[in-house]
């Protein structure tokens, strides 16, 4: 390997995320979904042709993929990994998750976010992390080494009715969490739990930003599975 050429592609893909702007957009799509431009832009306070500009770098990088619908266009993470990436790289920013709100509104929102979001396809802060360590002390993950899914971890899928997709992604994951500072659940099954706690009820997004709350439903599961007791992730309705 060229390590001279390497250092390049990675300096480029870093000068991409060095502008706050370009920054703020992608945090912004970390919740999974594709985003317009003008949404994009009334997001972070910047013109509409500002943020075609960068949309246009991001896009022709890699880094994001554009979608078509009707005449209306729309842009999304590229994948998992630049979803990965771009979680890590904020948890490891001095700072990022303890800048004080500006308000009351933010405040809350921020702490709805500290308690349970999605981080793309999979959970994130509170209980992301709290769905991890149950997982992982009932054998269902092992984490020496390096996370892996156990035969035990196997049969608690097949229980909850959950089937990994075939693929080439990793079936676990381990993801730096953005406000808690440890790692969280990603890869395959991530996603693939996240995804069927959505589907059965068991969490519900609560407004426009990434943050999930666990429904009275979702609160019997996760006791009645996983031993886990979520009162402090912001409990649904």
């Amino acid at each position: 390997m060229d390590t001279r050429e390497s250092g390049r592609d990675l300096a480029a893909v870093a000068s991409l995320l060095a502008d706050a702007t370009r920054a703020a957009f992608c945090l912004a799509l970390l919740d999974g979904r594709p985003w317009s431009a003008g949404e994009l832009a009334r997001h972070t306070g910047v013109a509409a042709s500002t943020a075609t500009g960068h949309l246009h770098l991001l896009v022709a990088s890699g880094l994001l993929v554009e979608e078509r619908r009707g005449r209306h266009r729309y842009v999304a993470l590229a994948g998992p990994e630049v979803a990965a990436l771009v979680e890590s790289l904020a948890a490891l920013a001095p700072g990022v998750s303890r800048v004080p709100p500006r308000s009351l509104s933010a405040a809350r929102t921020s702490r709805a976010l500290a308690r349970g979001r999605t981080c793309y396809d999979h959970l994130a802060g509170e209980l992301g992390v709290a769905v991890t360590d149950a997982l992982t002390g009932r054998g269902f993950l092992d984490d020496r080494g390096g996370l892996a899914l156990t035969p035990e971890g196997r049969a608690f899928l097949t229980d909850l009715g959950v089937a990994l997709p075939v693929t080439r992604r990793p079936a676990v994951l381990s993801c730096l969490d953005l406000t808690e500072r440890r790692p969280h659940l990603a890869g395959a099954v991530g996603a693939a739990l996240c995804r069927h706690a959505f589907d059965e009820g068991w969490i519900v997004r609560t407004g426009p930003t990434r943050a999930v709350a666990v429904t009275p439903l979702g609160a019997r599961e996760f006791h009645r599975r996983l031993g886990l007791d979520t009162t402090h992730t912001g409990a649904a309705a």
